[in-house]
């Protein structure tokens, strides 16, 4: 049986004794996440949103909560408690990433890139991908399962929700070169597609419609489809009226993004300067 079938045998299992046969599976699968080689979500241009969920690969990690017992870890610095089969991440010394003293954890079973920064204090959980290049700033959270593009910048506070059940449900995914800016929250499986940039402030959910000035668009969440920023959306936060009932009246608006322009030269040249940090 191949890596996924037997990750879905064990999983069905009622069992609450586990055998090596579940250890030998989990740690075949971290190895695989922390290489790269098993994501919990993937491209797929067959798919509207054009990515993918691998639901055996939640199941994989899920399995490691189930298997592991808490025990005291104590790597240098401090000690912490958590289930045994989720420790720090050992990072291999040739990837050049630099993750800066101050508070800061990664957690085994997440892939991160080539030439990574890491700002004290962030934090990177299991499932979760960070493409090459990429710059995680000071507070911010990549959930469980989220799929971060290559030279994306996460800048201070910035949260990247993660999802690990229901296991169908997509994760949180942003492409490649896009910057988030600080406070932003992206949660609920939200695909913030190549090149974006999310003004500081700027929170996507599923519930949540983002309103185009420049295509005249509103996009939502369609069933089972995400929501999807489109490549290159400068996106900020602003606010729409009530338009019936009491809210109407007292004059209230709701939260919306809105998305008031698309990447420019003008753009390009402000994201760039975060290069002076690298």
């Amino acid at each position: 049986m191949d890596l996924g079938s037997r990750i879905e045998e064990l999983f069905a299992r009622e069992s609450r004794e586990f055998g090596p046969e579940y250890f030998a599976a989990f740690e075949e699968l971290k190895t695989a996440l922390n290489e790269g080689r098993a994501r919990a979500a993937e491209p797929d241009a067959s798919s509207p949103a054009g990515w993918r969920v691998n639901g055996w690969v939640k199941k994989g990690i899920l399995l490691g909560f189930r298997i592991g017992r808490i025990v005291a870890m104590p790597p240098e610095g401090f000690q912490f408690r958590d289930k045994h089969t989720f420790p720090l991440k050992q990072i291999p010394t040739n990837r050049n990433v630099r993750i800066v003293p101050g508070g800061s954890a990664i957690r085994d079973g997440c892939y991160i890139g080539k030439d990574v920064v890491a700002m004290p204090p962030m934090y990177v959980n299991a499932g979760a991908y960070v493409g090459d290049g990429t710059l995680i700033d000071s507070h911010a959270l990549v959930g469980s399962c989220a799929q971060i593009g290559k030279r994306c910048h996460l800048s201070a506070g910035a949260q990247i929700g993660g999802v690990l059940e229901p296991v169908g449900a997509m994760p949180v995914i942003i492409e490649d070169d896009v910057l988030v800016g600080g406070n932003c929250g992206v949660y609920e499986g939200t695909v913030v597609q190549q090149g974006a940039v999310l003004a500081a402030g700027t929170i996507l959910t599923g519930s949540t419609p983002a309103y185009d000035l420049v295509r005249d668009k509103i996009y939502r969440r369609q069933g089972e489809s995400p929501l999807v920023i489109p490549a290159g959306a400068v996106v900020v936060p602003g606010s729409r009226a009530i338009t019936h009932g009491r809210g109407r009246d007292l004059g209230l608006s709701l939260y919306t993004p809105v998305i008031i322009k698309y990447r420019d030269e003008k753009t390009d040249q402000a994201t760039r300067l975060e290069e002076l940090l690298r």
